[in-house]
């Protein structure tokens, strides 16, 4: 077979060569890339199963300008570093190679010869698939032959407005939502379609609107989540293969789940195999390693004034997208490419060419990104996180924003822990945090998050976050959940914090489902679930996120009793929701509310119902305002709210 294979080489012959010279990569090809708008990249470099000439085979093409040699390796010829040399094509240095009788499944790397001499063996940068850790081959497939049946979801994705719609996103890392029982050398892993089923079914039960996948595109260590990616076109293989992936998508489209990426363009990790040093010199990431090279996280920096750079990354963008029906890419560590001096110390980083510290060309890439994705696909969503107070974040790039659909809002969750952290006798004091967040609410389009790095590194998880004893910390956790779902903005809950996971998340083990075996787990988790159905069927609670006259405070100053009560208004002014939402242990039996309205007001939500955790004392459903000033409203009714109560009305 090995004999077979190798008089099949396409290095020797002149004849081969000849055949090959009008193959795979033409000029027009170059010049896009070179362009940096040669959208369809994807399709061209890598390895792609094809007949050429009559004869099934594999076409290979890489990007390494400043090699002295390419040859491909893999199985089909033994690792052989002699037998398969590949054509350069030139002026942008691509080379490119057709091996008859070579289809899916075999493993690969590109051998690349330095100037130098040095023998370097990379990974595929544009491949579809990737050899299990810890191997780090490439891997050939054919996601050509991949079969969508999810037409009725992309066909209504086209007129899907994020604004005004309900997005209450579930933020899953596969690898520990669940495991299979696993001895010490087995992973337990998920396969993408036995996942699917099971994701799918909780999600829709706990009335999420989308699933956001952390450490989808593949990366060598587990312990980096996904953040360090080696093969940012190809599904991890942990879960399965390309097609496997496309089964998940397709699966959770046809139940009206919406899937958003974490996707890495900021940085990647000097890996071997990896895109570092790709062909002996700098080629992916800036030479000067005052640019280069991030201090804090040891890996390397993308070039964003290379054309061919960026349209890696926005092919790669276009790729999830276009190739797997991915609906939104949430843009991991969108500051660290905006400032120069990000994590660095005086004199570690170089200055724009007016002197500043803004990366001017890292501007120009989301803008271009941005531009291109929300134009050539309507309804999906690309989300930043951005973590300083850049200005325009989600604004439109013509009028200098960046052009990102939403902005996770840090300053937000920052101020909220703060808050929900204090012994409720210091909440007093300390009002404001809870409050602030609406001074700037409009400023960009935001989403509430409440993510994994917020239960990571000892900060503990969310249950282990509130004040008090046992039952104290699943009241408080119910009204900082329901204080979340009521205030303006989009939703984002990292996996486990609905049903109160006690310890820290850890990537080597799955969630701890046991705890569900205990009532007050359980509870919370009802309670999770009914906010979240409350807010997908309620317009008020998203359809006017985005503009002041969605929110009004009925009464944000009431410190002295830690007491917030708030309308979120419906566009037609029917069915609009009070919000009231006590964080102290004390009961207010006399508790008045003012209201804009003289209208009967139903309680939809009581966090007291015995389901919930609460006393089960039973409450009237319907209240009637009478006249009398409260509040600064005309109209008012008093309710019975319990310690850490929480109460949202219907008129």
């Amino acid at each position: 077979m090995a004999g077979r294979k190798k008089t099949a080489a396409a290095g020797g012959s002149t004849k081969q060569k000849k055949e090959q010279e009008q193959y795979l990569i033409s000029e027009l090809d170059q010049y896009l890339f070179g362009q940096g708008t040669h959208y369809d990249i994807f399709r061209k470099l890598g390895a792609h199963p094809m007949t050429y000439q009559g004869k099934k085979g594999t076409a290979f093409a890489v990007w390494a300008p400043n090699a002295k040699s390419v040859h491909v390796i893999g199985t089909f010829n033994e690792w052989d570093e002699t037998s398969h040399k590949m054509i350069r094509r030139d002026p942008l240095g691509i080379y490119e190679l057709f091996v008859p009788d070579i289809g899916e499944g075999e493993l690969y790397k590109f051998l690349i010869e330095t100037q130098n001499g040095q023998k370097l063996y990379k990974a595929d940068p544009f491949a579809n698939s990737a050899e299990f850790r810890p191997g780090t081959a490439s891997k050939i497939a054919d996601i050509s032959k991949i079969h969508w049946s999810d037409s009725t979801w992309m066909t209504a994705r086209e007129k899907f407005v994020p604004d005004q719609s309900p997005i209450s996103i579930y933020e899953v890392h596969p690898g520990s939502w669940k495991k299979h029982p696993h001895g010490e050398d087995e992973p337990g892993f998920y396969n993408y379609r036995e996942l699917a089923p099971v994701l799918t079914d909780y999600v829709k039960r706990m009335g999420y609107t989308h699933v956001e996948l952390m450490g989808i595109a593949e990366h060598p260590f587990d312990g980096s989540w996904g953040y360090q990616v080696t093969g940012y076109y190809a599904p991890t293989s942990r879960y399965g293969t390309p097609e496997d992936f496309a089964y998940f998508v397709n699966y959770l489209h046809k139940h009206k789940i919406g899937i958003i990426l974490d996707w890495v363009p900021a940085h990647f990790p000097k890996d071997a195999q990896g895109l570092a040093d790709f062909d002996g010199t700098c080629l992916f990431e800036y030479a000067d390693p005052r640019k280069g090279e991030h201090p804090d996280w040891g890996t390397k920096v993308f070039d964003y004034a290379k054309n061919e750079v960026k349209n890696f990354l926005i092919g790669n963008a276009i790729y999830w997208v276009e190739q797997f029906h991915i609906d939104g890419l949430r843009v991991d560590a969108v500051a660290s490419m905006l400032y120069l001096d990000y994590g660095r110390d005086a004199g570690q980083w170089v200055p724009n060419k007016y002197g500043g510290n803004k990366n001017l060309e890292a501007i120009e890439f989301f803008k271009h990104l941005n531009s291109l994705m929300l134009g050539r696909y309507p309804g999906i969503m690309m989300i930043a996180e951005e973590s300083t107070a850049w200005p325009k974040v989600t604004g439109k790039p013509e009028d200098d924003g960046l052009g990102f659909s939403m902005k996770w809002n840090m300053g937000w969750m920052h101020d909220f822990l703060e808050y929900m952290k204090l012994d409720p006798y210091f909440r007093s004091y300390n009002h404001n945090k809870m409050t602030f967040s609406m001074t700037y609410a409009y400023a960009e389009k935001y989403i509430l998050v409440l993510s994994h790095d917020e239960v990571v590194h000892l900060k503990c998880s969310m249950l282990n976050k509130m004040p008090g004893e046992y039952e104290d910390k699943f009241a408080n956790l119910k009204a900082g959940y329901s204080f979340m779902m009521g205030h303006p903005g989009k939703k984002l809950l990292f996996m486990g914090q609905e049903f109160g996971q006690l310890r820290e998340w850890s990537e080597e083990r799955e969630l701890d489902w046991y705890l569900l075996a205990e009532e007050k787990h359980q509870q919370l988790q009802s309670y999770v679930a009914a906010l979240q159905h409350l807010y997908t069927k309620n317009k008020a609670m998203y359809e006017l996120d985005c503009q002041p006259e969605g929110f009004e405070w009925i009464n944000a100053d009431d410190a002295y009793r830690s007491i917030f009560s708030f309308v979120r208004h419906s566009a037609d002014g029917k069915n609009n929701l009070l919000f009231v939402i006590n964080f102290t242990p004390v009961p207010r039996p006399d508790y008045r509310v003012g209201v804009p309205r003289r209208k009967q007001y139903r309680l939809i939500l009581n966090s007291d119902e015995f389901q919930y955790g609460g006393s089960g004392k039973e409450q009237p459903e319907v209240y009637k305002a009478v006249k009398g000033e409260c509040d600064g409203r005309p109209y008012s009714f008093a309710y019975d709210l319990p310690a850490y109560g929480v109460a949202v009305f219907k008129f």
